[in-house]
């Protein structure tokens, strides 16, 4: 599809996912032109992503986490990890991956459901999957005290590339097991890293 063919409801979206740093849900990009509808905005989606397709362009438009957003297309991955290898962040400790996994099967869950399952203290990856952005405090029990419970955000589906809680592989699927275990407590976090990091 030559660029010419794009319309101005296109252009103006490609123009946005550019500028953005998160997927942006149809709403969001209707917002952008009072007389563009949820169809029109789809309309414009399509058009867009056929344009990247079309000419054999490096990026394209991808639904993730409940949005739409213009990402590297996986074959040119291995060169993008390279350039962001110096700007990455540390990565997640086994413990903390493993705090994350109960989170997102259990949530809403509360701190003490996550203690039982990993059989230590908590506290630690809790703050830290929260100043990371994956968790976030969702509500609150009905139990004694009315403790906090925790559920993922959408970045964690972002990070995943997932977009729904539903994408998740099944529990069974996992080689994190999410039964108590005699794993040593890693309460500060500064132990043996897992190979898998948030982006």
């Amino acid at each position: 599809m030559p660029v010419s063919s794009l319309t101005p409801l296109s252009q103006l979206l490609e123009a946005v996912f550019f500028a953005a740093s998160r997927p942006l849900t149809v709403e969001e990009l209707g917002a952008l032109d009072p007389d563009a509808s949820g169809a029109d905005v789809r309309t414009a989606i399509d058009q867009l992503r056929e344009h990247y397709d079309f000419d054999g362009h490096a990026v394209e438009v991808v639904e993730l986490a409940g949005g739409w957003q213009v990402l590297t297309r996986a074959s040119f991955a291995a060169a993008v990890e390279r350039s962001q290898a110096a700007q990455r962040q540390p990565r997640l400790s086994a413990a903390t991956l493993e705090s994350l996994a109960t989170i997102a099967y259990r949530q809403p869950v509360g701190r003490a459901e996550i203690e039982e399952i990993r059989g230590v203290n908590s506290g630690g990856v809790l703050r830290t999957l929260q100043e990371r952005g994956l968790i976030e405090v969702v509500g609150r029990s009905e139990g004694l005290g009315r403790p906090l419970l925790y559920g993922t955000t959408p970045l964690f589906l972002e990070l995943l590339g997932l977009n729904d809680l539903a994408d998740l592989p099944r529990a069974e699927e996992l080689t994190i097991a999410l039964q108590p275990h005699q794993v040593a407590p890693d309460a500060t976090d500064d132990g043996a890293y897992a190979s898998v990091e948030e982006g």
